[in-house]
């Protein structure tokens, strides 16, 4: 794979009928391959799977036969396959490597790679650094926030800022990005990964391979990642809340202004995205803009203009003295946990609720009794929730049918902030926490 003329008429396999998988098996199509795309499930999209029959790419559903698996060169994981899946022992019986779509992106541009991950954050880490580049480098973000970075190598570009999930890093055993950035570390994908340990090391694995040409950005406030930082081999950075003893390699927070080393970047007033876990993304940004090269005018000018992304703390509009945030990307405690802590003397009124994920309660109620005005449920995670909440002495609670109805209940009290920060997953009442974050979206733009 040292060139892509070498793959011209090889058999690759991809598994996986998803955004990836497709994207991988048009990409190596059009550089000649023999693409046999697998999948376990059904065909849920007859125009798709016909777009890539046109461009002579095979694919099966519903299993995985011989046919396609015998004598492949290698193997395109879509992450969502889990690593005790019966496949993927099959692979291995017949010494077919397989790997993410990172990794093979990687293998051909390894030294543009920026790679961020962490549980939560990383979305809006890796649209702030991709930002951040933009105006003197072609550097799209890619990867876990919904476009494989695989779609951009006929683009060259500068950069590629990808958000890396534990799903993708599991199948990345090589990967060893040019730049690296751990935002935290909570639990999250358990049941997936089985421990948490096993979660971190899923995510710590492309720290460990980087080398003393890499730089690894890591968050002096999180145990995981501080502890990792002494085992690297890459440059390390540290970002934190508090002002270090020595200021050396870090980015941090002190006076209301960040300050790299003993620069300082910007006064966080002048940034549109509030909380201190924007703060910590903005002084990830901060290192990877200093790495490569911009100035701090030039840094600070970006991070000025930045917005937050949709369904991430993203500020709708203000009716009658009350700002409303979409939030519905945070579906575990500890997103939320984020998000209400980044109101601080306001009134708020959280709405929460969704497909369970059965996670302790226990520091999200402890944030919700100390900024929380009252709490409306919905979806499937109500009663738990109640429970909790109102056997640990909070009492404001209102259960809600649906999404509109919470809204207007939470519109009700006239608080200064009304926050869908759910706290669950999706599924139990919308396709995804995407159609969950535009409902509220539309119907708070929607009231008079």
């Amino acid at each position: 794979m040292e060139s892509y003329q070498e793959l011209k008429d090889k058999k690759i396999l991809v598994l996986g009928f998803s955004k990836t998988g497709i994207a991988a098996a048009k990409y190596l199509a059009n550089l000649g391959a023999n693409v046999f795309l697998s999948e376990s499930g059904e065909n849920k999209d007859a125009l798709k799977n016909e777009e890539l029959n046109n461009l002579g790419i095979k694919t099966e559903f519903q299993g995985h036969s011989e046919e396609f698996i015998t004598d492949a060169e290698f193997c395109i994981l879509s992450p969502s396959i889990p690593t005790d899946a019966e496949i993927l022992t099959r692979l291995k019986e017949k010494n077919i490597k397989y790997f993410s779509d990172i990794e093979f992106v990687s293998f051909l541009n390894n030294q543009k790679m920026i790679a961020i991950t962490g549980t939560n954050g990383k979305t809006t880490t890796t649209a702030l650094v991709s930002h951040l580049l933009s105006k003197k480098y072609f550097a799209p973000y890619c990867g876990n926030i919904g476009i494989s970075p695989i779609e951009y190598l006929d683009k060259n570009p500068d950069y590629f800022v990808v958000e890396a999930s534990s799903f993708q890093l599991s199948y990345s055993q090589t990967f060893a990005p040019k730049i690296a950035i751990f935002c935290n570390l909570t639990p999250d994908h358990i049941l997936w990964h089985g421990t948490i340990e096993a979660y971190f090391e899923a995510k710590a694995k492309m720290f460990r391979n980087m080398d003393e040409n890499s730089f690894a950005i890591l968050n002096y406030d999180d145990e995981y990642t501080k502890k990792l930082g002494k085992e690297l081999n890459a440059k390390v950075y540290y970002f934190t809340l508090q002002k270090p003893e020595k200021t050396d390699n870090f980015v941090y927070f002190e006076n209301e202004k960040i300050y790299f080393e003993n620069e300082e970047i910007i006064d966080i007033k002048e940034l549109q995205i509030v909380g201190s876990h924007n703060v910590q993304n903005a002084m990830c940004a901060v290192v990877v803009g200093k790495i490569i090269g911009l100035d701090n005018s030039e840094i600070k000018e970006n991070l000025k203009s930045f917005r937050a992304i949709e369904h991430r703390l993203e500020f709708i509009r203000t009716i009658e003295n009350t700002d409303y945030y979409n939030d519905s990307k945070a579906t575990n405690p500890e997103a939320s946990i984020v998000a209400i802590n980044s109101f601080i003397d306001k009134k708020v009124v959280l709405i929460a609720g969704g497909r369970d994920k059965k996670t302790t309660l226990k520091d999200f109620i402890k944030s919700v009794k100390e900024r929380i005005s009252k709490v409306v449920l919905i979806g499937e995670a109500t009663g738990r929730f109640r429970e909790e909440l109102s056997n640990d002495g909070y009492l404001n609670i209102v259960n809600s049918k649906s999404l509109e109805e919470a809204i207007d209940i939470a519109s009700l009290d006239k608080p200064d902030v009304v926050l869908l920060s759910p706290a669950c997953a999706s599924f139990d009442m919308f396709d995804s926490y995407e159609q969950r974050g535009e409902a509220f979206r539309n119907y708070v733009l929607s009231k008079k």
